[in-house]
């Protein structure tokens, strides 16, 4: 009887994010896109000492010269590496999609959350101002940003953070509407809990799952989105490395060069691949509702 009276110190479980994180082991898809985006993240910040030459510095001896053990991946059409442009050309990719994106959720979230708590006209208001902007294609509501703000890397990064902004407000609205009615803020409400603090406190936390994967998706838009405005001349400018400058190069070259419209290519290629990959692999690691 004494054993059964006894204190008994239970183990606690897994904490969510400790089961989330094995769910995302489990995931092969999911484990290679947080491969290559780790890999890129670290090419962009050890670029100084990875690339093998100076990436805005020609070579008129070395003009459009194609792969070889000096130049691995070839030079341009003024003799500049190609390798150490798109190695420095990671920076601007990585810094558009996690710039944009990160002005895009401090701009939606707040309001998408307003928007659903207090609900009446101002849930209004700002519904159909978000559907105006929804009504525009993603895209070309960025190159009209970019366009007016002027060609920059900045300007550029602004205009995509924008332009994604109504996305995270119809997800964070919806998902805010969905959690509001719950018993646990009923109960949070009961006792007395200010708006403010059932708002950040009680509701704000679960909703940051589904708005996490979408920043993950939003951040593989966003680098498209940056290399079509550099592409344009909106975005990074020369001599500055950018896979879209890059390719607007070397759409005069493809016959004599096609190594000046490859390895930017594929680096976009696989950038926005291992993002989509990781974003999909963590919309069912978050999943609450998962077995």
């Amino acid at each position: 009887m004494s054993a059964v009276l006894d204190p008994v110190v239970m183990e606690r479980g897994p904490t969510p994010a400790r089961r989330a994180w094995r769910r995302l082991l489990r995931r092969r898809g999911a484990m290679l896109g947080l491969g290559f985006v780790v890999f890129f993240v670290l090419l962009a910040l050890l670029a100084p000492w990875i690339a093998p030459h100076d990436p805005m510095a020609t070579s008129w001896s070395a003009v459009r010269k194609a792969p070889s053990a000096e130049y691995w991946f070839g030079t341009d059409e003024i003799g500049r590496d190609v390798l150490s442009r798109v190695v420095w050309g990671a920076r601007a990719s990585l810094s558009a999609g996690l710039v944009s994106v990160c002005i895009s959720m401090a701009l939606g979230v707040p309001i998408g959350l307003l928007a659903a708590y207090v609900g009446g006209w101002t849930d209004g208001l700002i519904s159909r101002f978000t559907d105006s902007m929804l009504a525009v294609p993603f895209l070309i509501l960025a190159i009209a940003l970019a366009a007016f703000l002027g060609p920059s890397l900045t300007n550029a990064m602004i205009a995509i953070g924008v332009s994604a902004t109504p996305i995270f407000i119809r997800l964070t609205r919806a998902q805010v509407l969905a959690v509001k009615v719950e018993d646990y803020i009923e109960a949070a409400r009961a006792v007395g809990n200010p708006h403010w603090r059932i708002a950040l406190r009680h509701i704000l936390p679960n909703v940051l799952p589904p708005l996490i994967v979408q920043s993950t998706l939003a951040i593989a838009a966003a680098v498209i989105a940056e290399a079509s405005l550099s592409f344009l001349g909106l975005g990074q400018q020369p001599p500055a490395p950018s896979w879209g400058s890059m390719l607007n190069t070397a759409k005069n070259f493809v016959d004599d060069a096609p190594w000046m419209a490859v390895w930017p290519g594929v680096s976009i290629f696989l950038l926005v691949l291992s993002f989509n990959l990781l974003g999909d692999g963590l919309r069912d690691a978050l999943d609450p509702k998962h077995k």
